[in-house]
């Protein structure tokens, strides 16, 4: 029954998310000027912030808006305003982008479904905390310095190519190599190991598992953020992004839906064991790479929908050729400069804190949780089933939840807002962490499931309301800062912050597993520090909201005075 209801919700999670393009059908010949206050642009608002774009004067970006009203007045084509702002001739290029973004996290969310299952299921949810510190950390620094160094070889179209390749390549080597030839590849774990030290133990063991594990991780890193981002803010002038980035990000959220529901569809038509795992890996990597072929075109495509904008005069809608400014770059800090930028900034202190604090969460909770999803299903083809829905879920929560949850700083303010994030999370986890510490999971399979299914919405909430509120408002406090700290102090806390955050919380949970023996057995020093984090979040919050407001009323007050001046 409850699958049932599962598929029903996501099936109109879907839909609803379907009707937004499908309003464009109405009148496919522009939008009106109102977009600019949808409650999607404060989502947004960090992606444009966070790279540079190509600048639009007012009067092209005027003229642009003239282009794109739509006739009449009547209330359906205010909706589609509201909700599809795009014109028909921009339609080409938006849908392959739209398609572009859905297949690199169609990608990411299968393949992340699939390591979470040989990983969990096989070395231990504990494994984790190892496995991100050690092996993802480094390879993500290894990789930076690969991508630097072959950037400066090839063009920018063969460099996305050269990048996107080698994890597609690698996808099919492990689907239809490595893990058919498992017995034969990796060594047997030695008798009689202490369970403090297997689940390092049992990565090395299982080095396949494990490399499978670090080269998805990156790929969620390195679609998103440079193939896609990277791409896109070179295509795309500043008076477009401010409509289409929203959407982007909306419309992407279809992907873990589908992703979920083909990878719990192939789990689930297999038998039982792990030759049925290789069964529904093989059709998940076929499914993959199709993506990724369809990816590799779209790019393609883009390039000339671009070419032939350009000709035709579309970036400027004059037909002019407005000059690039100089922008300043991010700076490359390092962590001891980073830890010093920040420690002489107050203002940036906090915002290192919340930053920080949110990684911390995050992977005490995950980590716990994904342990006691292993007690409950044991077996490869369970898990994954289970894993694929998870992912589903998390999708059709975040539409909801950036869909409205972004007018709580519109109505309420950036105070309101950001505090939402911790509190909501403290909230959450409470019952979470209570089931764990009052009763005995082992051996009570009703308690079990409900653990499971506490902790399972208390992940998908926090995720979901970290991309609708914490994203937005963590981008809003570097406005009001001059050009050298919100330049400067993002490369600090991107630096700095980011990797505390990341792996800090799996060094905390490496010394609970250490003395404890698992991380079920220290739940109760997990949450102390969770709750704890959650305070300083809190505290942190209340620290820079002081100092954003008083930051924003010093700048109209100048602003008024440069007024009063003229």
């Amino acid at each position: 029954m409850w699958r049932k209801s599962l598929q029903a919700g996501l099936i109109a999670a879907v839909l609803l998310q379907a009707a937004v393009p499908a309003l464009s059908l109405v009148r496919p010949d522009g939008i009106s000027a109102p977009l600019a206050r949808t409650t999607a642009t404060l989502n947004a608002h960090k992606i444009v912030q966070s790279a540079p774009l190509r600048p639009v004067s007012v009067e092209q970006a005027g003229e642009a808006s003239q282009a794109l009203r739509l006739k009449g007045g009547s209330w359906l084509a205010s909706l589609k305003d509201a909700l599809f702002p795009v014109a028909g001739w921009e339609m080409p290029k938006f849908f392959c982008m739209s398609f572009m973004m859905f297949f690199i996290i169609y990608i990411y969310t299968t393949v992340r479904d699939t390591k979470d299952t040989l990983v969990v299921s096989t070395c231990g949810a504990e494994s984790i905390t190892f496995l991100k510190v050690y092996g993802v950390l480094p390879a993500a620094t290894a990789f930076m310095v690969y991508y630097s160094s072959i950037s400066t070889i090839f063009s920018k179209q063969m460099l996305f190519y050269v990048t996107a390749c080698p994890f597609l390549a690698f996808y099919v080597l492990f689907a239809f190599v490595l893990y058919p030839n498992r017995e034969l590849i990796h060594p047997a774990m030695p008798a009689g190991l202490n369970e403090r030290w297997q689940y390092p133990v049992s990565l090395l063991c299982h080095w396949s598992y494990s490399l499978f594990y670090i080269v998805s991780e990156l790929w969620g890193s390195v679609g998103v953020s440079v193939l896609f981002w990277q791409f896109a803010n070179d295509i795309i002038p500043v008076w477009q992004a401010k409509r289409f980035y929203p959407l982007f990000g909306q419309l992407a959220n279809i992907a873990p839906i589908c992703a979920g529901q083909t990878v719990a569809y192939f789990a689930g038509m297999s038998n039982d064991g792990d030759d049925a795992f290789g069964v529904a890996l093989k059709y998940t990597t076929m499914l993959v790479t199709a993506a990724g072929a369809c990816l590799l075109m779209l790019y393609k495509v883009i390039n000339v929908l671009d070419a032939k904008d350009e000709e035709l005069g579309r970036k400027n809608q004059d037909g002019s050729v407005t000059a690039k400014k100089t922008k300043p770059k991010k700076p490359k800090m390092g962590m001891v400069d980073s830890f010093k930028f920040l420690v002489q900034q107050k203002y940036l202190g906090f915002l290192c804190i919340l930053v920080v604090c949110y990684g911390l969460s995050i992977n005490l909770t995950e980590v716990i949780w994904k342990s006691l999803v292993k007690k409950q299903y044991t077996n490869k083809k369970d898990y994954q089933i289970f894993m694929g829905n998870y992912s589903s879920l998390v999708g059709a929560a975040t539409f909801v939840i950036i869909f409205f949850g972004s007018n709580i700083v519109k109505h309420l303010g950036w105070t309101v807002g950001a505090l939402t994030t911790p509190v909501l999370m403290g909230a959450l986890a409470a019952p979470f962490f209570a089931f764990v510490l009052t009763t005995d999971t082992s051996k009570n399979k009703s308690v079990l499931a409900k653990a499971v299914w506490v902790g399972m919405w208390q992940n998908i909430l926090s995720k979901a309301i970290k991309y609708a509120l914490f994203d937005p408002t963590k981008e809003m406090a570097y406005i009001p800062l001059d050009a050298e700290s919100k330049v400067k102090g993002k490369a600090a806390i991107d630096v700095l912050a980011a990797r505390i955050g990341k792996s800090g919380g799996a060094l905390v949970q490496q010394a609970i597993v250490i003395v404890f023996g698992n991380i079920i057995n220290g739940a109760g020093c997990v949450a102390a520090v969770f709750f704890a984090t959650i305070a300083v979040w809190i505290y942190g919050v209340i620290g820079l909201s002081r100092m954003f407001e008083a930051k924003i009323a010093e700048g109209k007050k100048k602003a008024a005075e440069e007024e009063a001046a003229k």
